[in-house]
């Protein structure tokens, strides 16, 4: 598993989002990885500063992801949904669903306003 965090200012927690190998594939191969630039960032990590590589989400970079996040998850939705028929336990319905709800729950992170800087690497 793989993490893809947002931090916010120094004085709130930071946000991991843990994804599965596959899908930080998928997203390094698709356009969410040419959205916005990496700079360098301080930030206080259990006590100690850090300088990371981090997109800025300003009002455009959030923007862009934002709609990069709603076209994903309708396209995962019609894939899950089709799959769902044949869903015969919680275990196959839980693996069915959980690409969309991984893009949710980072869709979610773009849209708070809160998370001022995003970890892709």
């Amino acid at each position: 598993m793989l993490d893809m965090i947002f931090y916010t200012n120094n004085a709130r927690p930071s946000k991991y989002v843990e994804l599965s190998e596959e899908i930080y594939e998928w997203l390094a191969k698709s356009q969410f990885s040419k959205i916005g630039c990496s700079i360098e960032k301080s930030f206080l990590i259990d006590g100690e500063e850090e300088c990371l590589p981090v997109v800025e989400l300003d009002r455009e970079n959030r923007q862009q992801l934002r709609l990069f996040f709603l076209e994903a998850v309708a396209e995962e939705s019609e894939a899950v949904l089709s799959q769902l028929q044949s869903a015969s336990s919680k275990e196959t319905y839980q693996q069915i669903t959980y690409r969309l709800q991984k893009l949710q729950e980072l869709r979610k992170c773009i849209e708070n306003e809160n998370y001022l800087y995003l970890q892709r690497i």
